[in-house]
């Protein structure tokens, strides 16, 4: 839960923000779809290494591909079972 004060007013609100569960675990495998034509990137399979915070609506993830020396990092939307 979330909750504001507005200033000098002396009352507080508070919002329910729903807690977004990973669909995703580490050490899984996924295969990752590159949609940022600006920034094009390498599709398919890679191994979740890190559950990271969310985006707005979509939980994101820290992946690496055994083909590639560096880590990822992808949105929900953006990976599928492998």
């Amino acid at each position: 839960m979330r909750c504001s004060a507005m200033w000098g007013s002396g009352w507080r609100f508070c919002v329910m923000e729903k807690a977004l569960k990973h669909k995703y675990n580490v050490g899984e495998t996924v295969y990752f779809t590159a949609s940022n034509v600006a920034r094009p990137a390498a599709s398919g399979t890679y191994e979740v290494i890190r559950l990271l915070p969310t985006d707005g609506d979509d939980c994101q993830y820290r992946i690496k591909s055994s083909t590639e020396a560096f880590e990822r990092v992808a949105k929900e939307s953006q990976l599928d079972v492998s």
